[in-house]
């Protein structure tokens, strides 16, 4: 009798026959090897940008730390040749529980960015959250995931006008959900980059979400007419020189008309005093919610307390991260969190997980204490500096593929049953 021929297998039967004719995987398998190729292969900033935690790292180390205080018990004689990774979201089936991460400024990995990742989670299957640091407009990367899933990250601007038209947008290129990331307001004391004294933003990477924006575009024009902008001119050492021809490479419009125009440093400077507003409160979601017929989910959440609030200002989901440890040092691990918010969800919403997650055991771990579905982070982006849009493709169907065969050495055919009675927590002393 022949079984079902499982995604996990036949990934790996792939690699192994590719083997024969001395073709490698594009990127490593194995988690550690992956970061540290990939960090290797970046420039400089863009090494510090990346693997930088807040203040001291001692969040990104607790993320890492809760993962290793459980354990995962396999049982045996068990028929697992049948398995299903698929998962359902707001009504729609995916083939896996995981989505991508929405990252800002994946041009500092690869000149493809977001265009890249949209063509490779498209081709694995994997939904995109589209970013609102995004290196391309989300026109173009909703473009390339043609009709695949995607949601929009919005990081929540001081002007109303801003969010709104984002909000907007989302909607007309196809977004099927909002992602309201709230631990976002400023940015946090990160070493990496305040010792390099590097803000991709400043040099406009990672804001073509605003530059391509009719109300941010207003808004700039404004404050040019008004004078509130005033065109100074940098001194002309070589770092300023280099810092406006990146502005006006990246900025709308021909580059030589850039080089004199003063829309780019205008652009850079007004988003950067618009990015944030930190007067936001639970009941502003309630203006959101009349903006939006699509799903919201809050993103950043750490507290129950925090949890129940959610669900008292109707949210449609959560998602538990702490931003991957780049914006609280000294926080509890992301998946400490976990077990607390989905006691306290109930099931009432979906409740999704990131942060610290290196490969497919630490999702199996996430699901067992409670997530409905785990955000793939800093992997598809080491996958995308090593190896482009292959590299980020074949880092999405590794995980699905882990997962596959993780699910089948630990006796379990299906997601809902990856549950806490799958785990232990490790010994201490």
């Amino acid at each position: 009798m022949t079984t079902p021929d499982s995604f996990g297998r036949r990934i790996q039967s792939s690699i192994y026959e590719n083997g024969i004719f001395g073709i490698r995987p594009a990127v490593p398998t194995a988690p550690t090897v992956l970061e540290r190729k990939a960090l290797d292969h970046l420039s400089a900033d863009a090494r510090a940008y990346v693997e930088t935690g807040a203040g001291s790292g001692a969040t990104m180390a607790a993320n890492r730390a809760a993962f290793d205080r459980w354990r995962i018990v396999p049982r045996l004689l068990r028929d697992v040749s049948d398995r299903d990774t698929s998962i359902e979201l707001f009504g729609r089936r995916h083939p896996s529980p995981f989505l991508t991460c929405p990252i800002g400024v994946l041009e500092l990995a690869d000149t493809g960015a977001d265009l890249a990742v949209a063509r490779a989670a498209r081709q694995a299957g994997t939904p995109m959250i589209i970013s609102s640091q995004a290196s391309y407009p989300m026109e173009q990367i909703a473009g390339e995931l043609a009709d695949h899933e995607r949601w929009f990250q919005l990081y929540w601007s001081n002007e109303d006008a801003v969010v709104e038209s984002f909000v907007h947008r989302a909607e007309q290129c196809g977004c099927s959900a909002i992602v309201v990331t709230l631990d976002t307001m400023v940015l946090s004391w990160r070493t990496g980059d305040l010792d390099r004294a590097y803000l991709p933003f400043a040099r406009a990477m990672g804001i073509a979400q605003y530059t391509s924006d009719p109300e941010f575009q207003r808004i700039v024009q404004e404050r040019l007419d008004q004078g509130e902008i005033p065109d100074v001119a940098a001194k002309p050492t070589p770092a300023a020189v280099k810092s406006l021809f990146t502005m006006a490479r990246r900025h709308p419009g021909e580059f030589r008309e850039n080089l004199t125009s003063p829309l780019p440093k205008a652009s850079v400077r007004t988003f950067l005093e618009v990015f944030s507003r930190t007067t936001l409160t639970w009941q502003d979601l309630a203006w959101l919610r009349d903006r939006t017929s699509l799903p919201i989910l809050v993103k950043g959440l750490q507290s129950a307390q925090d949890a129940a609030l959610a669900l008292q200002h109707g949210v449609d989901g959560i998602i538990v991260s702490n931003h991957g440890g780049r914006q609280l040092d000294g926080a509890l691990g992301s998946l400490d969190a976990l077990p607390p918010i989905v006691a306290e969800v109930g099931g009432r919403v979906p409740v999704l997980f990131d942060s610290g997650v290196r490969c497919a055991s630490d999702a199996f771990k996430a699901l067992a204490l409670g997530a409905d579905a785990v955000c793939l982070g800093r992997p598809f982006v080491y996958g995308l500096a090593l190896a482009g849009e292959q590299g980020v493709r074949e880092v999405l169907e590794h995980f699905r593929a882990e997962l596959d065969l993780t699910m089948a050495v630990a006796g379990v055919t299906a997601i809902d049953q990856i549950t806490r009675d799958t785990l232990v927590e490790a010994p201490t002393g």
